[in-house]
């Protein structure tokens, strides 16, 4: 079976050692995590963590299953299928600037919707949220231009909730 990627989110008791639980059953069984974030919530005794991984569909029933066990993790949601959940990713991008491609920059980051957060001489730092063919797109224009530095925070989504006026009886 083909792999392809998945996103988890779960809710977990804040407290030490869970994220390195977490980390530790994927890398203990040799899956590999594309991406994680974790931070607490509205809560503050609970964090919600979300993990981008590629699998096989066995291998992922696997993690979900192994997840689930962990003795912290209080919800778990797969958030991979797309009209589920609002997905979002953050990047934070050091692009070479000089007078010849400043006007070139400043178009691509309004184009993007993106702002300039750091002005300093010889290079601008763009941030950048939308969804991760967003964040790639804007990092492939400004390429040529010359990244400097590039951070991502990883996929972080929520479930979308279902509204309710628009059902029938």
């Amino acid at each position: 079976m083909e792999e392809q990627s998945y996103i988890i989110t779960m809710l977990v008791a804040n407290k030490t050692g869970v994220t390195s639980r977490v980390t530790g059953l994927f890398s203990g069984r040799g899956y590999n995590m594309e991406s994680i974030c974790g931070a607490p919530t509205h809560d503050p005794e609970v964090s919600r963590i979300t993990i981008k991984t590629k699998a096989t569909p066995d291998q992922f029933e696997e993690i979900q299953k192994q997840l689930i066990r962990l003795i912290d993790v209080i919800k778990l949601r797969d958030m991979t299928i797309e009209d589920k959940a609002v997905k979002r990713e953050m990047a934070l991008i050091s692009v070479a600037v000089t007078p010849q491609n400043r006007t070139e920059l400043i178009q691509i980051t309004e184009i993007f919707n993106a702002k300039v957060v750091n002005a300093g001489e010889d290079s601008y730092i763009v941030e950048v949220t939308g969804t991760e063919d967003k964040v790639d797109a804007i990092i492939k224009l400004l390429r040529p231009l010359g990244i400097k530095k590039l951070t991502r925070s990883g996929v972080l989504a929520l479930y979308r909730e279902l509204d309710e006026s628009h059902l029938s009886d």
